[in-house]
């Protein structure tokens, strides 16, 4: 239950075998490769970008072609779909998959096509919709806009940005001095007034001088045929295209059965390119090659026999260097938890692994925050069946192992607050007997009651907050010594633990005797006396050795609010018992009857279910910040890098565990 050890290795082997080695360090996943820019003395970098570009390409195009395939027939899945992760597979289904990858490259490619055929249909579709919707008002013109005259008479077509009837068009075409005419409106809405003038010959300079000075334009497309004639085919060419968007549709969703297989192409491609990013990282000679990375030291027997299959192979291991990557490995009691601790920061170089003491107190408190035995039970068996149905991956099962150990915490202080669904066992009695009993008379054990009992929980909530600050101060005790710093471990943190240990004896003793209190002052002004004497031990001068000893003391000031962020403690679990209870009264406020019945059991399903949801968060993230703020900060630095092994990085298909051990 600790960082693993790590090694530094190097391998020189023959390039002929650089294949069989890179896939299978890859599928191994058992060590992370240094990429160094520049090539050391003797050898240099192969540049294999071109072949990378054209897997990522093919992994681009495949996603995409995946991307209109779930727009067109998106993939059935239920909302708890996620649990179950990507698909596992056998590694001898790999070869079958790779033998495709080149024919699934293919139809995917014809999918874009036809997405793109859909996208240039759609431009077109838009402009044969703006064409129409000009030529509309002219639709009754049975005259070819083309046609602009006859052997006697002008012919002007266009339209005014206003309406007008034919009297007023009349009088606004008469204002032109002896302009002869003859016109008809074509069509007339509230903003335009399309119509053609007939002029004679002599006059088409005239009147076309006359009409813009009025505002007149002409229209934007000019044609050989009439606008009902060019609507219809605009209007045909639409139908066309709606049947072959359709047809392209259809196309597209018989590839539906493929989609496994698109899939697996993504995630073969984006492996290729990672395979040939990995390589362009190493040294070449002219007949060899070098892999440098890092691996945790109990995987190197591992690495060994990959080796041994080699033609020529060099393999060397040395000491890691102090920014090395970390990799944590805990026991099944607290593995659930190490996700939280790398969440905020992988250790780094002086810490320890925080993780077996931060999952019991997180078990704890997540358990004493939510603090319904009803609610944990549901807790426990939702977890337990979501593992056994849906076979997560590791991290899923991580964090349902997580809340399933917490269902466990939640269940047990549930029962030391006589908790269960609230009040819901007193409720449904009293309210089917006509009984008046609580939850105290039901429990045959003493229980805490969260509301008369509130001042009590909340000492105890102080009390088991100082024991998770201490916890944190003896691990930063521990890292000092370890580290050699005996006097920083002895004064700086031993000291404060032993002042506030003595502050809480001195405390407990207003309970049980004043010499339990005397022994707690003592305590403290001892602690007291070796802070001031010890804090400023770094200044040669006495007098501010003495003031930096004293200035040390409003430390307590934090010590002090640190210990009161655990009233949540109580908050938290006097807030979900208050609400469960809430609900419950609710419940049954239409009494006996049969729509009462009814109405009782659909306000307590989702009263407890709004209850759960937000409480469950609630306890999640206020654990999470005891954990971060309270303990991390007394002891723990953080800053490594998280171990990330060169492997088969996929979205869609993972290997069998048991396989690639």
């Amino acid at each position: 239950m600790a960082k693993l050890k790590m090694k530094q290795f190097t391998i020189v082997a023959l390039r002929k075998d650089r294949k069989y080695l890179i896939e299978h360090l890859q599928d191994s996943s058992i060590v992370e490769l240094k990429y160094g820019k520049e090539a050391a003395e003797g050898f240099k970098k192969i540049d294999l970008s071109s072949r990378r570009q054209v897997f990522e390409r093919q992994k681009a195009n495949a996603e995409k072609a995946l991307k209109i395939l779930d727009s067109i027939v998106p993939e059935k899945s239920s909302m708890l779909s996620s649990f179950s992760g990507r698909r596992e597979i056998d590694p001898d289904e790999i070869g079958e998959f790779a033998e495709k990858a080149s024919e699934t490259a293919d139809l995917c490619t014809d999918i874009i096509d036809l997405e793109k055929a859909k996208a240039e249909n759609a431009a077109e579709r838009v402009r044969l919709r703006n064409q129409i919707a000009q030529l509309e008002p002219w639709e009754n013109f049975d005259i070819p806009f083309s046609l602009k005259k006859t052997a006697s008479t002008a012919i002007i077509a266009g339209s005014f940005p206003f309406s007008l009837n034919e009297t007023l068009l009349a009088e606004k075409l008469a204002a032109c001095d002896g302009l002869v005419f003859k016109s008809e409106i074509v069509y007339s809405s509230g903003d335009i007034t399309c119509f053609v003038l007939f002029v004679p010959k002599t006059q088409a300079e005239k009147a076309d001088a006359f009409l813009r000075s009025e505002g007149f334009s002409y229209p934007a497309f000019q044609g050989s045929e009439e606008p009902k004639k060019l609507i219809e085919e605009y209007r045909q060419r639409l139908s066309d295209i709606e049947k072959a968007d359709k047809a392209a549709d259809e196309k597209i969703a018989s590839f539906a059965d493929r989609r496994e297989d698109m899939k697996f192409a993504c995630d073969f491609f984006k492996i290729r390119a990672n395979k040939y990013d990995a390589i362009s990282s190493l040294d070449h000679s002219a007949h060899t090659f070098v892999v440098t990375g890092y691996i945790p030291e109990e995987d190197s027997e591992r690495l060994e026999k990959i080796c041994n299959k080699l033609e020529m192979c060099v393999l060397e291991f040395e000491n890691a260097e102090e920014d090395a990557p970390v990799k944590l490995k805990n026991n099944k009691f607290s593995e659930p938890a190490q996700g939280i601790v790398t969440m905020y920061a992988s250790p780094g170089i002086t810490d320890i692994d925080p993780t077996p003491i931060l999952a019991f107190f997180y078990y704890f408190f997540f358990g004493m925050m939510f603090s319904d035995a009803g609610y944990g039970l549901l807790m426990f068996i939702a977890c337990i069946v979501a593992k056994k149905k849906f076979k997560p991956e590791m991290n899923m099962r991580n964090n349902l192992t997580l809340f399933e150990y917490c269902g466990v915490s939640t269940f047990i202080w549930g029962l030391v607050y006589g908790s269960f669904f609230g009040n819901a066992p007193a409720v449904f009695y009293n309210h089917f007997t006509g009984a008046s009993i609580t939850m105290a008379d039901i429990c045959p054990w003493p229980i805490l009651d969260q509301k008369s009992d509130a001042m009590t929980i909340m000492i105890l909530s102080v009390a088991l907050g100082l024991i998770h600050i201490l916890a944190g101060m003896a691990c930063k005790f521990y890292v000092l010594w370890k580290n050699g710093d005996k006097k920083g471990a002895l004064f700086d943190v031993g000291s404060w633990m032993l002042l506030l240990i003595g502050v809480a004896v001195a405390a407990a003793g207003a309970k049980f005797g004043k010499t339990i209190m005397n022994i707690g002052i003592y305590i403290a002004v001892f602690c007291v006396a070796v802070l001031v004497l010890t804090q400023g031990r770094s200044n040669k001068n006495i007098f501010k050795r003495l003031l930096s000893g004293v200035a040390s003391l409003y430390d307590v000031t934090s010590y002090v609010s640190d210990l009161l962020s655990y009233s949540r403690l109580m908050a938290l679990g006097l807030t979900t018992g208050v609400m469960a209870e809430v609900f419950n009264l609710l419940s049954e406020m239409l009494g006996k009857s049969f729509l009462g019945s009814i109405f009782m059991i659909v306000v307590f399903i989702a009263g407890h279910a709004v209850n759960i949801g937000l409480n469950v968060l609630g306890s999640y993230v206020h654990t999470m910040r005891l954990q971060y703020v309270e303990m991390f900060s007394k002891f723990y630095e953080g800053g490594g890098k998280q171990f990330e092994p060169f492997s088969l990085n996929s979205k869609y298909i993972r290997i069998k565990e048991d396989n690639k051990k």
